[in-house]
């Protein structure tokens, strides 16, 4: 990360203020809450903030956008960046005004003499547009929440009007004088070998070039249906593989190949703890392979020409991508330059950016700029799934319905939110595979789905809580809060329930409430719902979601709820419908005709609450509601009609199957 505060931003000589970070702007806001960091900062007005984004000439280096680490981790170096610059201001302004920097105070971008207020002057003549050479010796401490003007107050995101209106430029919008767009030859299913491609057809089509290196064979015209057309022309013959494993025989194949554990948490003796439980509770969950499916594909628009590359890409990656398209083309590093529009979501799924590696090929070779955009069935064949994985889980209650023993085992989720807050004495959390596992594996290629292996592990643990207390015959929210000592935990569950109007009762009551609580990105979540489930179709109608959030200080309130109302939406996809089926390395879901993502119609009353912690630095918010939402669900189901939904999607077929089979169903 850049040492100089200039990296971070520039001050025009209108006193405008460029803030300039390596994040970019995919659906979550950053972008306005960046923007008030800096102006709280900086002490200037919070509408002279303009944002540069995701540009890898103009941007200090980032990794990447994930993790929620935008905010509590890249606002902390916008913060003493803006503090930094604000100091020098000072000392300039002290020279400029010939009056001692003690004297001097700031606001709404202006340097003002305490004693004589008239003696001011602004930032932009300060600067008079150029990099601020003045440095300071020692970093000044940050503002106090208490002094907090801008962070803290609800603002519009400033990206809603270019959205609604439908001015937001995103990748696939950008044009360029003689570019073409390109259609790619793709396999019918992973692990296809190419024999043979006869591409004469497509070479009659007037307007068509066609693009052959190596494993790239491309169409490209200066129209997309052309291309299109183009692309279907081409006979190709290819080696289909025979795997034998399909979406229902995963869970046995990936078991075989499960490595050798590792303990992430870990305290007691599973053996003590065991001979002490009156009661075992033993249970296997599953869940299925999940797709991002963003509505904007995969895009980009490449234009190489004199060893120059500039790509226009949907990634949450700019720099990363710039690394790869480099070392495709044989470039040097400082000739890429990467820019990053708005993104149509995200998620995890666009980190990679194999587009952006495949346009920028096609522009050198083509020696145009070429624009690539993947199809939805391109998108759900090459996106990185969600891994498909299984959580077994071991625990005990002794006689008076305390938790004595708990052992967990997560094969290939990984260790994101398997943690115990709970008060067990023997307990141990096995991870045998991160989600991040490589090659041969998995039929396909797996990554990082918002909050990768928390919404498993959190699911898992949330119904197995919940069977517990059923076990010993206690209400789940008194269950769980009798076994918590952590203050931050017990603010959130007490104040989802307080909001949700929770009413003590043994699960299962009839009453379809569920709850579910964890940790992600250093925020505390918990969760209740309210559901119906309908015995003869199996289908669950979630009416009710009250989720309460503990997340340090929060910069922009509006901008949090408008965040745990997105996960919460999204999530209701992962926990009740979506899935990923495959045979042979096909896959049979690519379109939403099969693969389906929540409706509107979907969406329950949603009850925000934000716990007040101001004592703490801002926290993520961009995933932590949403790895609640198979937990919340299964546990109401359970309470509803007492089912033990152990595999998610917890899809109506599921829901009667296991309605049939548990011996707990209620009359």
């Amino acid at each position: 990360m850049p040492a100089d505060f200039n990296a971070f931003l520039r001050i025009a000589a209108d006193g405008r203020v460029s803030c300039r970070v390596g994040k970019i702007e995919m659906g979550q806001g950053v972008m306005t809450s960046f923007a008030q960091m800096m102006a709280e900062e900086l002490d200037v007005p919070y509408e002279s903030v303009d944002m540069v984004m995701g540009d890898t000439d103009l941007c200090p280096w980032d990794a990447g956008t994930w993790g929620s680490l935008s905010t509590r981790v890249y606002g902390n170096f916008v913060r003493e960046a803006a503090c930094e610059a604000k100091g020098a201001l000072k000392e300039l302004a002290s020279d400029y005004l010939a009056c001692p920097v003690d004297r001097l105070a700031t606001k709404d971008g202006m340097v003002v003499d305490l004693l004589n207020p008239a003696n001011r002057v602004d930032y932009g003549r300060l600067t008079a547009g150029r990099l601020i050479e003045k440095h300071l010796k020692e970093l000044p401490p940050l503002k106090p929440a208490s002094e907090f003007t801008v962070s803290g107050k609800p603002y519009l995101r400033r990206d809603a009007l270019e959205k609604v209106t439908g001015r937001a430029k995103y990748a696939g919008d950008m044009r360029l004088p003689g570019m073409v767009y390109a259609k790619i030859l793709r396999p019918p299913a992973h692990g296809a070998k190419l024999k043979r491609a006869d591409t004469s057809a497509a070479e009659k089509i007037k307007g068509v070039q066609i693009i052959r290196d190596g494993d790239l064979i491309a169409v490209l015209h200066p129209y997309p249906d052309e291309a299109e057309q183009a692309l279907r022309k081409i006979k190709a013959e290819y080696d289909l593989p025979q795997t034998g494993v399909d979406h229902n025989t995963i869970f046995d194949y990936l078991l075989k190949k499960a490595p050798e554990p590792a303990v992430a948490y870990a305290a007691g003796d599973l053996a003590t703890g065991e001979k002490s439980a009156a009661s075992v509770i033993e249970e296997i969950y599953l869940n299925s392979y999940v797709a991002h499916a963003p509505m904007e594909t995969h895009t980009a628009l490449a234009s190489v020409e004199a060893k120059r590359a500039t790509v226009w890409a949907s990634t949450q990656t700019p720099f990363g991508t710039q690394g790869l398209v480099a070392q495709a083309l044989g470039f040097p590093l400082e000739n890429v330059h990467v820019i990053t529009p708005f993104l149509g979501g995200g998620f995890g799924g666009k980190g990679a950016s194999p587009q952006a590696v495949e346009a920028a090929r096609l522009s050198n070779l083509a020696g145009k700029p070429v624009m690539l955009a993947w199809s939805r069935q391109e998108e759900f064949f090459y996106d990185t799934f969600r891994p498909a994985a299984m959580v077994k889980i071991r625990s005990g209650i002794d006689g008076a319905g305390r938790m004595v023993f708990w052992d967990y085992k997560v094969y290939f989720a990984g260790r994101r939110g398997c943690e115990n807050f709970y008060e067990i004495p023997h307990h141990r959390e096995a991870v045998y595979g991160e989600w991040m596992i490589g090659p041969g594996i998995h039929p396909f290629a797996v990554g990082p789905w918002r909050a990768p292996a928390a919404n498993t592990n959190v699911y898992a643990r949330d119904l197995h809580i919940n069977l517990m207390a059923s076990k010993a015959g206690k209400d789940p929210l008194e269950f769980r809060l009798s076994h918590l000592k952590d203050r931050r935990m017990i603010r959130v569950l007490e104040a989802a329930a307080e909001r949700f109007g929770w009413t003590p009762a043994k699960t299962p009551s009839g009453r379809g409430y569920g709850i579910s609580c964890g940790i992600d990105a250093e925020t505390y979540v918990a969760c209740m719902a309210a559901v119906e489930v309908d015995k003869n179709s199996g289908k669950i109608r979630v009416k009710r979601v009250v989720c309460a959030q503990d997340m340090g200080q929060v910069v922009n309130p509006q901008g949090a709820v408008t965040q745990m109302e997105g996960c919460i939406t999204m999530g209701l996809g992962y926990a009740l419908s979506e899935e990923i089926r495959f045979r042979n390395g096909r896959i049979l879901d690519t379109n939403f005709d099969s693969y389906e993502i929540p409706r509107f119609s979907w969406v329950p009353e949603i009850d925000t609450v934000l716990v007040e912690n101001s004592e703490l630095p801002p926290k993520g918010g961009g995933e932590p509601a949403i790895i609640c939402m198979g937990g919340v669900l299964a546990t109401a189901v359970f309470d509803a009609v007492g089912a033990k939904l152990l595999q998610l999607p917890m899809t109506p077929d599921r829901v009667k199957e296991s309605l049939k089979n548990t011996s707990n169903t209620l009359k």
